[in-house]
């Protein structure tokens, strides 16, 4: 049975964008006080437009361009995606800054964000609800789209293990040259919404990094979450029902580098004097929303390059080489902990190892005993003794863990003697969960924050700081020029860094720095645990049924080398009520023990302040990628194996 449209839902989300739309310009659409009519000329030109913008993607999304058109050279091809740059460049020019000679520029956030961006999700959304094909789902209503989306070209060929090497380094290089380039026309004031997970989200305050893979990975939870909660209708299994999915996931992230970036910039990534007085406020906004889009979309495209013709991950590699690059820092980082002040027993060197040398090179017992100098070493420093020995404990802990597996015996059927393992590992469904969890926790935090300081969002009627019945001080609660919560729910979930924040109150029977009493200082930990320890176990699940690994495609798998369980006919579905009996409990084993163990790494803290999290992260993503190149070592030299690890 086909699916049909829904008409009450087309009509619910067509009211309520252009609601938004005439809302936005209500003043100006009705001639308020004070408005003039070049004011109201420019919201009804922008209102029309809007619309006429909606009616031209719908026709895109629902109609191919007719035969003796899609025969021409380039139209044929790109006409449809030229057509909606025509779109976009029309409303750039129509608000141009007065430098060029227009006296629009007022409308830049309308056209550019309610209009062009917005009015986008709004026709996809409204294309999904009138789709009425024979297909799974309605996301295939956006089929047009998703197959020309630009993305990096999947090899046709072996790709040898050198150019794979050689790729994943040439990428590397290019993210830390990345996290060095500043954004232009910054001012010299930012507030980092993501201060607390930047070991994690991989990006750098105030660079074109600075989203880092919080896009990306927003993309995925939410795509992940909706699979797993039957709204989306695909069988990822099928391999059509599978490329429409992450063809989706990948229109998800292009829509979610503007809605992270935009919020940041109009209120917390302020411009420079200069650029607001040469091209205005809103212009002036948009080149920092410009270069935070372009580098967070060339994140995405080297995540695919190196997940096509590299080694393993890209969203993984780059968390490993800034907690990497964090650690070696905080460990062994010479120079002074204030950087304004010279060496001295109060500003001793930033780095774990010189500071102990320095301290008790520099310093008399008595001198140590009379300044603190032990509280110093052991607790209270940047990069103390005790963050050093936590780091070492987790790498310890997570090498035992990664190497430990249940290995289910094999046979060939055809070939006597010929005996195999196919190894079920205790972290089966590797550091993934725990990248999830944690870009979910950073986006409460922003999202928060944005309605509690944000200009316009703050007015948000319930979940904003002034809105209508503000609900805020319940959902989270910001002191002045900080990106750390202080109170509600955003507090409850943030991240537990260190023993500066649990132990060291409760040993001094005093309440932190914001207030909290011990019992919410005990409650703030027991409920960031459990929180990392069950949203890990659900994330892990929908790993798995998302990336073929779950007993059904490992059954098929080893069913398609030959090889068989001894004692067991040769049947996939044999194999699959086996492997059902261990890859569902260590699934969520899995998640609940990577779960567990950052939490606990995070409580203890870590050298670099690189985070309990972003260090297990770090360590089981470097033994996975060593573990990488060793498999593509061996279908090297061995080119049969890479019909096993399905790489032909």
């Amino acid at each position: 049975m086909g699916k049909k449209s829904i008409p009450w839902a087309v009509g619910l989300t067509g009211l309520l964008y252009f609601g938004m739309l005439g809302y936005w310009q209500y003043d100006e659409l009705m001639m308020a006080s004070g408005v003039t009519e070049l004011q109201n000329q420019g919201a009804i030109f922008g209102f029309g437009y809007g619309v006429v913008y909606v009616a031209f993607l719908l026709l895109c999304f629902t109609k191919d361009l007719p035969d003796n058109l899609k025969e021409v050279p380039i139209i044929g091809r790109y006409g449809k995606m030229l057509t909606w740059l025509a779109f976009t460049f029309g409303a750039a020019w129509y608000c141009r800054p007065n430098s060029w000679g227009g006296s629009h520029e007022e409308l830049v956030g309308y056209l550019l964000v309610g209009v062009i961006l917005l009015g986008f999700g709004a026709a996809a959304t409204l294309t999904c609800f009138m789709y009425s094909g024979d297909k799974s789902s309605r996301l295939y209503a956006l089929e047009r789209f998703v197959n020309v989306y630009p993305a990096i070209t999947k090899p046709e060929r072996h790709v040898r293990f050198n150019e794979k090497l050689w790729t994943t380094t040439f990428v590397l290089i290019i993210y830390f040259a990345m996290t060095n380039v500043m954004l232009w026309g910054l001012s010299g004031q930012a507030l980092d919404l993501f201060s607390g997970f930047r070991s994690i989200m991989a990006g750098a305050s105030g660079t074109i990094m600075h989203l880092g893979i919080g896009p990306i990975v927003t993309g995925s939870i939410i795509m992940q979450l909706f699979a797993g909660a039957k709204i989306i209708r695909l069988d990822l299994q099928d391999s059509e029902d599978k490329a429409m999915y992450q063809g989706v996931q990948k229109l998800l992230v292009l829509l979610m580098i503007p809605i992270e970036s935009i919020p940041q910039t109009y209120g917390f990534l302020d411009p420079t004097q200069e650029l607001i007085t040469n091209y205005g406020m809103g212009w002036a906004n948009f080149v920092i929303v410009a270069q935070l889009f372009a580098g967070s979309y060339l994140v995405f495209l080297l995540d695919e390059l190196v997940s096509k013709w590299g080694i393993g991950s890209g969203i993984s590699l780059f968390i490993a080489a800034g907690v990497a690059q964090s650690t070696f820092v905080g460990t062994l980082s010479p120079m002074p902990a204030n950087s304004d002040f010279g060496y001295s027993l109060e500003n001793p060197p930033s780095g774990t190892l010189p500071m102990i040398f320095y301290m008790f090179r520099e310093a008399t017992n008595g001198q140590m005993i009379a300044q603190n100098g032990f509280e110093t070493i052991l607790l209270t420093h940047v990069n103390p003794i005790a963050a050093l020995f936590s780091s070492v404990v987790v790498f310890l802990v997570v090498a035992y863990a990664e190497s430990s597996k249940l290995e289910l015996p094999l046979t060939h059927g055809k070939v006597r003697g010929h005996r195999g393992k196919y190894p079920i590992r205790l972290v089966y469904a590797s550091n993934i969960p725990v990248i999830l969890m944690a870009a979910l926790l950073a986006n409460v935090n922003m999202f928060t924050l944005l309605f509690w300081n944000h200009p316009t969002l703050s007015k948000t009627p319930i979940l904003g700081k002034n809105g209508w019945g503000s609900m805020s001080e319940y959902i989270g609660t910001y002191e002045p020029n900080s990106s750390t919560p202080s109170g509600g729910f955003a507090w409850y979930s943030s991240m537990v860094n260190g023993v500066n924040d649990w132990l060291i109150p409760i040993l001094n029977q005093q309440g932190d720095i914001y207030g909290h009493s011990l019992w919410q200082i005990g409650g703030h930990v027991f409920f960031y645990v459990v929180l990392m320890t069950v949203g890990s176990m659900v994330f892990a699940k929908f790993w798995i049924d998302t990336t073929n690994m779950g007993s059904k495609d490992v059954a098929k798998q080893i069913e398609r080398t030959g090889m068989q369980i001894p004692g067991f006919r040769k049947n996939p579905l044999v194999l699959e009520r086996i492997l059902e009996r261990y890859i569902p409990p260590v699934t969520y084993f899995s998640g609940a023990f990577v779960g567990l163990l950052a939490a606990g790494a995070d409580l203890l803290g870590t050298v670099g302040n690189a985070t309990g999290t972003g260090l297990l992260l770090a360590v089981g993503i470097i033994l996975r990628t060593y573990e990488q190149i060793q498999k593509e070592q061996a279908m090297e030299m061995h080119p049969m194996l890479r019909q096993f690890f399905g790489a032909e």
